[in-house]
């Protein structure tokens, strides 16, 4: 793969996670959206990429695995804050919603790790 599509493949990915938190973020101010995305790792866009990627092109990368493990508990963290919102729990639910900001930021920061190490092994 090219490092302009290693580019374009990381970005299309940021864009999924991106997405993955507004959507979360707006069901915690009370907007509803389809919940299956939101709370099945496997259902959410950027799941379907880390798998795809994690079972082909990007298999031999080790921090494949801790960005699936990390991507599944962000989807944890998000369920909870949802039981909370929909059990009345709204202040609870966006407090939490920080501790999902610095998950997801650590996912960004595993994502470049990751785009970096295919980027070279290409150069």
């Amino acid at each position: 793969m090219s490092p302009d599509a290693i580019k374009q493949d990381f970005e299309s990915a940021l864009v999924k996670h991106f997405s993955f938190k507004a959507k979360l973020r707006s069901f915690l101010y009370g907007n509803s959206n389809s919940e299956g995305p939101l709370r099945d790792p496997d259902q959410c866009g950027l799941g379907k990429w880390i798998t795809t990627r994690r079972e082909g092109a990007y298999a031999h990368i080790p921090e494949m695995k801790e960005l699936d493990q990390q991507h599944r508990v962000i989807h944890q963290r998000a369920n909870e804050l949802m039981d909370k919102h929909l059990a009345g729990q709204r202040d609870e639910a966006l407090a939490g919603f920080s501790e999902v900001q610095e998950r997801a930021d650590y996912i960004v920061r595993l994502m470049q790790t990751i785009e970096g190490k295919l980027r070279i092994a290409q150069a």
